[in-house]
């Protein structure tokens, strides 16, 4: 049976920091309020001529490069999303073409978890031999679900996207657990009201501000906090393994306390675990690759490392993996090859 092997990387981040104080200019809020709740002290936000698509492409692309794989050799292109471009077409279908691939594309609609969840989806294709290549990318555009009059989400969330090429190999590595959960009945914890067809956008749900994300802080931190580290040791148990075996834990970037209590709760210290939530807030389902492709870039994966995946968000829903890397992934040999994040 073939194996999934990451082989390739890459994330793009909007040039435009927009920092605490810069948000403390147009609203109630301060430095250190924002970072004494989340650990974040600036984010990215896209400009006007980038879109959700534009972003992917990027990012995709960076990760085509690194791995050394031409278009044309990618047999399937998975985009987590939660925030395309367009409720129709999907965006999976924009990067195939932007990217010049000649391949099925499929949108995953997971809220924070979707990298994750097609990244497993990835690993099915490739071990039932269905195909060898697959490009999967984690990317979002939230600054403009925003509302500037409520600090408790405009502050949190950023824009960007993370890529890798998952491709089939002999070599036993890949993915060796996985963990994927879901309870609608917290669906209106983390929501957008308006612009689906249970509530149309309209002049009243605009004036409202329905058509920005809507968060409930206090059950979403409670919902975090329980469900990481629980998913994740699911995932290790089944995957045969403890925390010992965890050479990087690789979190949803949404807060710096959920990440630490996840941490401590599974006994990790503090040189195994992937912290960019300072430099780029929530980018939702992108955080998770964006972490990935910065701790590669970045000499802390090794070949033959096991690497352990966790995220939750809208749905509600959580997610977690067990991933080993080959002993053989010709991209780690020049970490600094795709180390560019604009």
């Amino acid at each position: 049976m073939p194996h999934a092997s990451i082989t390739g990387w890459g994330h793009y981040a909007p040039p435009n920091v927009v920092t605490n104080d810069d948000l403390a200019a147009h609203m109630d809020t301060s430095d250190e309020w924002i970072r004494s709740r989340s650990g974040i002290r600036e984010r990215r936000f896209a400009g006007d001529d980038e879109t959700t698509a534009t972003m992917s492409i990027a990012a995709g692309q960076r990760a085509l490069d690194c791995a050394g794989v031409d278009a044309s050799a990618v047999d399937l292109v998975l985009v987590a999303s939660s925030s395309p471009d367009y409720l129709t077409p999907p965006v999976s279908s924009q990067v195939q073409h932007g990217l010049g691939i000649h391949a099925g594309a499929m949108q995953l609609t997971v809220g924070c978890t979707g990298f994750i969840y097609a990244l497993v989806t990835a690993q099915q294709f490739i071990s039932t031999g269905a195909y060898d290549t697959i490009l999967v990318v984690g990317a979002e555009l939230i600054s403009r679900w925003l509302s500037w009059e409520n600090r408790d989400t405009a502050v949190l969330f950023g824009d960007g996207a993370g890529a890798v090429v998952v491709q089939a190999t002999r070599e036993p590595c890949g993915l060796q657990s996985h963990v994927l959960g879901s309870d609608g009945s917290g669906a209106e914890h983390i929501i957008v009201p308006a612009g689906g067809v249970a509530q149309p956008t309209s002049h009243e749900a605009l004036d409202a501000n329905l058509q920005n994300v809507k968060m409930n802080g206090r059950e979403v931190f409670k919902f975090a906090t329980r469900i990481m580290g629980e998913a994740l040791t699911q995932a290790l148990d089944k995957a045969g393994r403890s925390a010992d075996d965890i050479d990087l834990f690789v979190p949803h970037q949404a807060n710096k306390r959920i990440i630490d209590y996840a941490a401590a709760e599974l006994g990790l210290p503090e040189e195994k675990v992937m912290i960019n939530v300072d430099r780029y807030g929530n980018t939702s389902a992108a955080t998770v690759p964006i972490a990935l492709s910065e701790a590669f870039q970045s000499g802390r994966i090794a070949p033959g490392d096991t690497l352990a995946l966790v995220a939750f968000g809208a749905g509600l829903t959580w997610a977690a993996a067990i991933v080993d890397l080959a002993t053989d992934v010709p991209a780690l040999a020049a970490p600094s090859a795709q180390a560019h994040t604009a």
